[in-house]
């Protein structure tokens, strides 16, 4: 991704589908709900897991994504929707959140776009998110999300 203060132009919002973006903006709390729901049905102990306060917050962290994947749509930057993946794994290991989760939830939002998007537009928007998930998946890999946690292991990394 350009970045202007290093000499390099500035992302053209209107180099890919400017009016596909705002619909996704406009959507934003349509598509963010639909696609916890179906992460919901990937993985039921999700809702266990987090809790109705956890599931919330999940809810909510949805919408910057979606603005993510809005300006990959516009400047049809397939990598706008992965920097944002990077970006956030330190702050779901933090609220001890698999990436199993994110994953699940970038899955929701491939099924919820095609809604809002033509199919043009939904090319750009669904290899924008098999990005994202590729980088969610490198991430998991860091501290062991794909497997449960050894209670013994973990007390001894917490220096208990």
């Amino acid at each position: 991704m350009p970045h202007p203060s290093l000499g390099a132009a500035p992302q053209d919002l209107t180099a890919g589908f400017p009016a596909a973006a705002e619909r996704l903006r406009a959507a934003r709390s349509r598509l963010g709900a639909r696609a916890l729901e179906v992460a919901l049905e990937l993985d039921p102990s999700l809702a266990t897991r987090h809790g109705e306060l956890g599931l919330r917050k999940l809810l909510r962290d949805t919408e910057p994504l979606i603005d993510r994947l809005a300006i990959a749509v516009a400047a049809s930057d397939r990598t706008a929707v992965a920097a944002w993946a990077d970006w956030v794994a330190p702050l779901y290991r933090r609220r001890r959140t698999p990436m199993d989760d994110l994953i699940h939830i970038c899955e929701g939002l491939k099924q919820a776009v095609p809604a809002v998007l033509a199919p043009e537009e939904r090319v750009i928007a669904l290899d924008a998110l098999d990005e994202a998930i590729r980088i969610l998946r490198w991430n998991r890999r860091i501290a062991g999300d794909a497997r449960k946690r050894n209670r013994i292991l973990d007390a001894i990394y917490k220096g208990a």
